[in-house]
């Protein structure tokens, strides 16, 4: 697993703000084209191809949270300004957390860069934020980029982090999936990988959709993959993998699924089904709420099935932060269930 963190650290110093992915698809582009990968690059999703495409698709979220300059000294949480605004509806994870975020960035050390060419235009550090009502979005104050023009985006210094309890601490979501899919290719994976922008914004199922309908292609085990918030480190410690049979949106219904339940099984494998624990929240506290939106729910929901699949998520702790927290072992769970399901069919 060596080699993957160090694609991790590469993949975490390159800043991918929603909406200002470009940068950071390139360098991805130039990562899988040195493994000899057919790739291809279409608005809003890159999409890589190995030897045996059809034997696999799995996708993966380029986006993180950052901000944008929309005016003069004048920042805003990039998945929220009204030109994005469209696609959210509420029920979000990233929205349900608005509210909670403004005191989470308080001194954080932030990098400017242009989206399209990805150039360097400073450093600055968050001095306040606080939520705009009238604006559904979170205004921020930052020192040392007053200088920034509009469009100009603004991502979150970050390095990653392993402690001694070989917890693993970045920005993760969602950069942690695409480190998981080079390193599949590395391992040897044929399939086809999808890279997609702007989920944090709800806009990533249009360009993966847009994608199938272009050369008419349609699968019942796409893999999306992902990170899960929980609350407390008791939470992931004791949980390897995150399931789901639905979301909001939809109800997932693909061989996928019963393969992935197997390999869990039969190796000893902790996990449970994120929508069903959901519920089962809501049902003792006698409330109700989302079951939450993915980006498969949305594709299925469009394509009313034609497109199906299922989720693999690693779960995490300080969602949409910086020290966003999950476990190694988590995350050799997840390449050992991908490995199952793709390297190894012929054993």
């Amino acid at each position: 697993m060596e080699k993957f963190y160090d694609i991790l650290k590469q993949l975490i110093r390159t800043p991918s703000v929603v909406g200002a992915e470009h940068p950071f698809f390139i360098k991805v582009k130039r990562e899988l084209e040195e493994l000899d990968l057919n790739v291809e690059y279409y608005d809003g999703v890159l999409v890589a191809k190995g030897n045996v495409p059809q034997s696999g698709y799995i996708s993966g979220h380029a986006d993180r949270h950052g901000l944008i300059c929309t005016g003069h000294n004048e920042f805003q949480y990039a998945a929220f300004i009204a030109k994005n605004q469209a696609d959210l509806r509420g029920n979000s994870n990233s929205e349900k957390l608005l509210k909670n975020l403004e005191m989470r960035f308080m001194e954080q050390k932030v990098q400017a860069y242009e989206p399209w060419s990805g150039s360097y235009l400073g450093m600055g550090i968050i001095k306040d934020a606080f939520l705009c009502t009238r604006r559904k979005n979170i205004i921020f104050k930052i020192d040392g980029l007053e200088h920034l023009l509009p469009g100009s985006a603004i991502a979150f210094t970050d390095t990653l982090k392993i402690d001694d309890n070989d917890l693993v601490s970045a920005q993760l979501d969602n950069v942690i999936s695409i480190a998981i899919i080079l390193y599949m290719y590395h391992l040897g994976y044929q399939g086809t990988a999808f890279f997609t922008a702007s989920e944090e914004a709800g806009k990533s199922w249009r360009f993966l959709l847009e994608y199938f309908r272009r050369f008419d292609i349609t699968t019942d085990e796409l893999l999306v993959l992902d990170t899960s918030p929980y609350s407390k480190v008791d939470d992931i410690t004791n949980l390897d993998i995150v399931l789901r049979n639905k979301d909001e949106n939809a109800k997932f219904k693909s061989p996928l699924e019963a393969k992935i339940k197997k390999i869990v099984i039969e190796n000893d494998i902790s996990y449970h089904y994120k929508d069903a624990y959901l519920e089962n929240i809501m049902a003792t506290a006698g409330t109700k709420g989302s079951l939450g939106v993915t980006e498969l729910g949305r594709i299925i929901d469009a394509t009313q099935g034609e497109i199906q699949g299922t989720t693999l998520q690693i779960p995490t702790i300080g969602y949409h932060t910086v020290e966003e927290t999950t476990t190694k072992k988590s995350i050799d769970t997840m390449v050992f269930i991908l490995s199952q399901l793709y390297l190894e069919k012929d054993k």
